[in-house]
C-alpha cells in the first residue's frame, strides 16, 4: 500500500518537517520506492512535483524537503506500487480543473475491479487510483453546482467514498484549495497543533523542531497522514468509516459511515494487471 500525507493550515505554512518526515518511508524505513509526489496550493495556483524515483534518494524529493514553500493547503503521496508500471502517469496526486479551480487527488488503497462511469474526465495513466478520481469528478461536475458550500461537497463524497470502500480499500485526501476532504477505510490519523507550540520529535529520522519560534499564536495546523509521523506527540487515530472535512486547520464537518473490513492486502486475489495502487 501507499502512504498520505496532508495539511490544512489557517496560515500559509511549510511542509519541510512533515515531508521529511514522509520520505524516510519511501525506500529507507519503509517499502514506498515506487514514486512520490507532493502538491502545494498558492492561492488558486498549484505548485507539483512529481518523481518516479523512490523519495528517500530522489534528488527533487531533498529539494522539497528543504524549499520552504508556503501552503494552506498540501498533499503529498509515496507509492507502493501492487501491479503494474512504475511510471510518472501513475504518480499521484492527481489533478483536475472544475469550475475554475484545480482539485487535487491522492489514494491509498486498491479495488481491483473498478471501472469508472461514463463521463468528461478520463484517466491519463492506468491507476485504479485515477479511476476513482475520474469517477469523483465527473460525479460532482454532474450532480452539484458550482456555488455549493462545502457540506453539501461533503455530502457528495461521503456517500461516493462509502461506495467504493465497499469494493476495497478506500483512503483518500481531496482538495480544491479552499477545503480538505479526508476518508479513512483502513488507515489514517491527524495531528492539530495550535497555540502553546512545542517541540516536536519525528519518527523515521533524528531531526527536531520547536513549533513555538517557527509560528504565531494565531497559528493552527493541521496534519494528516496514513501514519503518525512524530513520536512524542498525541495523533487522532480515525476509525474505519470515519471522515473530516477540514477548513483553515479546523474541522469543519465529519462523521462515520459503516464500510467493511477488507482482508489484508497479503490475503488479497492478485488484481487485474491493469489495475493497481
Amino acid at each position: 500500500m501507499c502512504e498520505l500525507l496532508g495539511m490544512s493550515a489557517n496560515t500559509p505554512t511549510d511542509l519541510c518537517f512533515s515531508f521529511t518526515g514522509l520520505t524516510r518511508r519511501g525506500g529507507e524505513t519503509g517499502p514506498h520506492k515506487d514514486g512520490w509526489g507532493v502538491a502545494f496550493y498558492e492561492g488558486k495556483g498549484v505548485r507539483m512535483f512529481h518523481d518516479p524515483e523512490p523519495c528517500a534518494t530522489s534528488p527533487i524529493a531533498d529539494f522539497v524537503s528543504k524549499l520552504p514553500i508556503k501552503s494552506k493547503n498540501a498533499i503529498c503521496h509515496i507509492r507502493q506500487a501492487n501491479v503494474g508500471n512504475i511510471n510518472l502517469a501513475n504518480t499521484h496526486p492527481f489533478t483536475r480543473e472544475l469550475w475554475g479551480r484545480y482539485w487535487v487527488f491522492a489514494h491509498n488503497g486498491q479495488l481491483p475491479n473498478f471501472s469508472r462511469r461514463i463521463g468528461i474526465y478520463e484517466a491519463v495513466g492506468d491507476t485504479d487510483s485515477e479511476e476513482l478520481f475520474c469517477d469523483i469528478m465527473n460525479n460532482v461536475r454532474q450532480n452539484l453546482s458550482r456555488d455549493a458550500m462545502p457540506e453539501q461537497l461533503a455530502e457528495t463524497l461521503v456517500a461516493l467514498s462509502k461506495e467504493y470502500a465497499q469494493q476495497g480499500v478506500f483512503n483518500c485526501l481531496l482538495s480544491n484549495g479552499d477545503w480538505l476532504f479526508t476518508f479513512c477505510s483502513t488507515k489514517l490519523a491527524s495531528i492539530t497543533r495550535r497555540a502553546p507550540f512545542g517541540p516536536a520529535c519525528l519518527s523515521d529520522v533524528e531531526v527536531e523542531i520547536d513549533f513555538a519560534a517557527e509560528t504565531t499564536p494565531k497559528d493552527v495546523v493541521s496534519i494528516i497522514a496514513t501514519e503518525p509521523l512524530t513520536n512524542d506527540e498525541q495523533w487522532d487515530i480515525y476509525e474505519r468509516g470515519e471522515w473530516k472535512l477540514w477548513q483553515e486547520g479546523e474541522v469543519i464537518a465529519s462523521g462515520k459511515v459503516d464500510v467493511p473490513e477488507h482482508k489484508k492486502e497479503a490475503e488479497m486475489v492478485a488484481p487485474d494487471p491493469s489495475l493497481h495502487d
